[in-house]
């Protein structure tokens, strides 16, 4: 039987391919592009996947998104930058960002869930050589943590950005997907005497700790107040 054609997208929407429509909970998949955009904004640490001499590596890094680009750095001498190179067909990757937002304790152990939000990109990833491009992507990757930090703090200088590499991931192969709601028990579970239902996972910022050093007078920034 052949397997049914995922559906024409609306233009807000990415176009599913064969390595984004799920084998399993399809229905929780999604493409709109907003949706993606939210979850990749709301997080901050991403992981990059890879193939290294023929086994999978994957690297927690931070991350920045400027429209629809990716951005990730790090030392020029670490593997990935160096096999994405400069020249050449780049480093295929799949990054992914996840957020959980509820454990679902279920009746039996075999419900458990998470209400989570995801988002996978499979791509090609090339090193960043425009100094242009490349000053704005590591100032999308300051403000991705923190909004309005990197005009808030000195640029790197010569020696900084010549030691830095930094890779650019196209969104074009993408997908969400999300669990939401409460615990799913068989209906014969029902009465069995087990406390049952979600328990909220949230991100809290704590009151910003100044450096000992910092030169008197300077007050917190409305930035950091914000959070």
């Amino acid at each position: 039987m052949q397997a049914t054609p995922p559906p024409t997208p609306p233009a807000d929407s990415y176009t599913p391919t064969e390595r984004t429509v799920p084998t399993r909970s399809a229905h929780r998949a999604s493409y709109d592009r907003e949706l993606v955009h939210a979850i990749l904004d709301e997080g901050c640490v991403c992981h990059l996947g890879y193939v290294r001499d023929g086994a999978p590596v994957v690297l927690p890094t931070l991350y920045g998104r400027l429209g629809e680009r990716l951005y990730v750095h790090g030392s020029t001498g670490s593997r990935p930058l160096r096999s994405a190179g400069q020249a050449g067909p780049g480093l295929p990757v799949c990054l992914t960002v996840t957020h959980v937002d509820g454990l679902v304790l279920a009746r039996s152990a075999f419900h458990h869930s998470v209400n989570y939000r995801s988002v996978v990109v499979h791509g090609v990833a090339h090193q960043v050589t425009d100094p242009e491009e490349k000053r704005a992507a590591l100032d999308a990757l300051v403000d991705h943590v923190v909004p309005g930090r990197a005009a808030d703090s000195r640029p790197a200088n010569a020696k900084e950005l010549a030691a830095t590499a930094v890779l650019r991931l196209d969104l074009d192969e993408v997908s969400a997907k999300l669990r939401t709601g409460g615990v799913n028990d068989e209906p014969e579970d029902l009465s069995l005497p087990h406390w049952a239902g979600v328990v909220p996972v949230r991100r809290q910022y704590g009151t910003p700790l100044a450096d000992a050093g910092l030169t008197p007078g300077v007050e917190l920034p409305g930035y950091l107040a914000a959070l």
